[in-house]
């Protein structure tokens, strides 16, 4: 599944970012000690915190030989030190900050390549679990009846009310051939639960669609994502559609979670030939400007970006990228509204740290952290109809850009 809100930074070329915020290194630190690591690559204020007598290290090992000892029932300790360490993380009060397990990391990591085995839907975060953003057609959702705006409350029985959408997500993926358990509400009906069998889903990140409006040659591009790749499968898209004639270009960016922000940069590109794009503070790094990488499409051909309150993250740079820079009227609803950067740390047991790093500004210097980018034209689909409404709001504003 694709996550909902996600947006990381990585390093040019192979590997993670490292971190330098002292509480990656504090992670890293209780995870190397239990792990029968040497603790002494730590700083010294830190070591001494957790391997002194009334350190933190020293506290959590007395609580977890307490527990082993004398609890009345049997204890999975393994389980139970992945729940110390996603409690640390916890303890931050930061939704966008969490700690993944071995798995979970895993994953994350397959998400971010572009790799898919689950049931084939993209999800954004609510609070009472997570809510369908869009059903890729022929993937197990789809055939399990699952349907867009629908809610997922349970997963295998078990609540992710909550949880972050990296976590809830990755309970619901897995190997191809295997089931899980959603359980899902729909407006007023009543909760039913629904075993889905996972497989290996053929999601593409880049659509389009060539349509004559009135006599006009349009085109629409729908991003689903931003994984590696993503600028290079979108400028595919929309380069053989001017090929063919089209006069004016709809970006859909509806229910696009984010995703890597060197590829926001890169779909912003097609679009901007230069000039900045976003910009990125955070407390332990220096800030830096993002600018538009050059060679991008005609400028006189016009573009409007269709949004949603899907719409999130690497989708709203891009978003609002194109909208300060007056290349392109944004049509539909409120965005999402996030603001800020995450950064995934490896960690010596194979988990991984997300960490909300810094926040990101678009080129006018707004922060659009929780009150998201307002669309210029207002346009809503409604459940009850099968028509795109906001598609077609999105098609009369470009047709009034071209005449």
């Amino acid at each position: 599944e694709q996550r909902f809100g996600a947006l990381f930074m990585r390093p040019e070329g192979t590997g993670k970012l490292a971190l330098v915020a002292v509480l990656a290194a504090l992670v890293a630190g209780v995870v190397g000690v239990y792990l029968g690591g040497h603790p002494g690559w730590m700083p010294d204020a830190v070591r001494g915190a957790f391997l002194s007598d009334t350190g933190a290290y020293a506290t959590r090992t007395e609580l977890l030989e307490q527990i082993k000892d004398d609890y009345y029932k049997k204890v999975d300790l393994a389980a139970l030190e992945q729940s110390s360490l996603k409690g640390l993380v916890d303890g931050l009060d930061d939704r966008f900050s969490t700690y993944l397990t071995p798995d979970q990391a895993r994953l994350l990591d397959e998400q971010v390549s572009g790799k898919f085995e689950g049931v084939g839907m993209s999800v954004r975060e609510d609070k009472r679990g997570l809510r369908v953003a869009r059903v890729f057609t022929g993937a197990p959702a789809a055939k399990a009846g699952i349907r867009e705006d629908d809610l997922i409350t349970r997963v295998n029985g078990d609540s992710i009310a909550g949880e972050t959408s990296e976590v809830a997500t990755a309970k619901i993926r897995g190997e191809p051939g295997t089931s899980v358990k959603l359980t899902v509400t729909r407006s007023e009906e009543q909760p039913r639960t629904l075993s889905i069998a996972r497989a290996e889903v053929d999601i593409p990140v880049a659509e389009s669609k060539l349509m004559t409006v009135d006599g006009t040659k349009l085109g629409v591009a729908q991003l689903t994502g931003f994984s590696m790749g993503a600028s290079e499968a979108l400028r595919k898209k929309i380069d053989a559609m001017l090929e063919k004639g089209a006069k004016g270009l709809v970006l859909d960016l509806r229910g696009n979670g984010g995703g890597l922000l060197s590829e926001a940069v890169a779909v912003a590109s097609i679009f901007v030939e230069r000039g900045e794009i976003v910009s990125t503070r955070g407390r332990t790094q220096e800030p830096r400007d993002y600018s538009a990488e050059g060679d991008a499409i005609a400028k006189d051909i016009p573009v409007v970006v269709l949004v949603d309150d899907g719409t999130a993250s690497a989708s709203e740079i891009v978003a609002g990228a194109l909208r300060d820079r007056g290349r392109a009227t944004l049509v539909g609803q409120k965005t999402f509204g996030k603001g800020v950067f995450g950064q995934p740390t490896d960690l010596p047991n194979g988990g991984e740290v997300v960490l909300t790093t810094g926040e990101y500004f678009l080129p006018d210097g707004d922060n659009i952290a929780d009150k998201g980018l307002k669309p210029k034209v207002k346009a809503q689909d409604r459940e009850s109809t099968d028509a795109d409404e906001g598609l077609a709001k999105a098609l009369d504003v470009l047709l009034a850009k071209l005449r």
